[in-house]
């Protein structure tokens, strides 16, 4: 199995473990928090890591759940950075995600907690892969989901919708990934001019800042540079990893569909997984609290837009939708005041259902 322990690198981390999926891919999970109460699993979201929930020069959302009584279980899944998949793994779609890791990392959870309640607070393509996974029934019994950025409906710029159609038809077949860590590339890689190009745009002088910003980003800002600690824009180039270009094809499709469909619609071991989320949304048995910041640039108004379909389509649902003034999208949790500005509104809502729940 792959080698995890470097993911203990926390002095309050309670508990590692270490599993494997029914695919074969390794994977961890981190227990952070009190030893008792409701237990919430934190999804990041694609070529970041767990590490994202837990920055140590910032008060982040595992010390205010903590505080809150709350017990964190930090998810690393097969598209942490921290992994190798994203480098030298088999190409996977987030269908992979929704049927295994997920699953999976539940199952993990629930065999330690028993019959406490357990939340799922989901980023990004994290909160993609749980949507496709609810809706297959795939986690029944979640007592609440916040999703951040995006869930059912995802929707992009007209620039991002480029950036990824050329990732997926111009280089997925000549570049396996690209490297978040602009320091890793040289003057004399045949992808350096590739490189430049994709770092050229950003007030920032620091390249890697401007990668990740426009390449993860889609040509999108990922973050409002000014909501991050300094500390923490000095560490992007190891908070995030590679990008790999194996995955877009499936993302440019959830895109054009304005939907989370399934990739593999013609291979039975994905059966399970609907072909279109957003059809079966009334599989959703939890209250669902949809994130966004005002000025996310990588999704729009993707969470505005779903509340307004769920509520229309599907009004059984406990779907609420709260937007963040001023933020973008990645620093809603990596911000300098994010504790202040954004974790009470996840904490409100799990205390809320919690209570209804007692």
């Amino acid at each position: 199995m792959t080698d995890l322990r470097s993911i203990a690198t926390e002095s309050d981390v309670a508990e590692v473990i270490s599993f494997r999926t029914a695919d074969g891919v390794d994977l961890a999970l981190r227990r952070v928090g009190p030893a008792d109460g409701p237990a919430v699993l934190l999804v990041h979201g694609h070529g970041v890591s767990s590490e994202m929930f837990a920055l140590p020069e910032i008060r982040n959302v595992t010390d205010v759940l903590a505080d809150a009584g709350y017990q964190s279980w930090l998810l690393d899944w097969r598209g942490s950075c921290r992994l190798p998949y994203n480098e030298s793994g088999p190409p996977y779609t987030f269908d992979d995600v929704a049927l295994y890791d997920l699953p999976a990392a539940v199952a993990q959870i629930r065999a330690r907690i028993g019959d406490r309640p357990l939340f799922v607070v989901a980023h990004c393509i994290g909160a993609l892969a749980l949507s496709l996974s609810m809706t297959a029934g795939l986690l029944p019994g979640l007592a609440g989901v916040v999703a951040q950025g995006v869930f059912l409906t995802p929707k992009v710029s007209t620039s991002a919708r480029v950036r990824v159609l050329l990732g997926s038809e111009l280089l997925g077949s000549r570049v396996g990934h690209i490297e978040s860590d602009f320091r890793k590339v040289g003057l004399w890689s045949r992808r350096t001019l590739l490189y430049a190009a994709l770092s050229r745009k950003g007030d920032c002088p620091d390249p890697t800042c401007r990668m990740v910003q426009h390449g993860w980003g889609m040509g999108a800002k990922l973050f409002e540079h000014d909501h991050l600690d300094s500390r923490t824009h000095d560490r992007l180039a190891e908070l995030f990893g590679a990008i790999p270009l194996s995955v877009l094809p499936h993302l440019r499709q959830m895109e054009l569909a304005h939907a989370v469909v399934r990739w593999n619609v013609d291979d039975d071991r994905y059966a399970a997984l609907p072909e279109n989320a957003l059809d079966h949304a009334d599989r959703i048995d939890c209250p669902v609290l949809l994130l966004a910041g005002s000025r996310n640039e990588a999704w729009l108004d993707s969470n505005k837009l779903c509340y307004e379909v769920l509520s229309e389509r599907n009004p059984s649902i406990d779907v609420r939708y709260t937007e963040i003034p001023s933020y973008g999208h990645l620093d809603t949790f990596i911000g300098r005041g994010a504790a202040l500005d954004v974790f009470g509104h996840i904490v409100d809502f799990l205390d809320e259902t919690s209570a209804r729940l007692a």
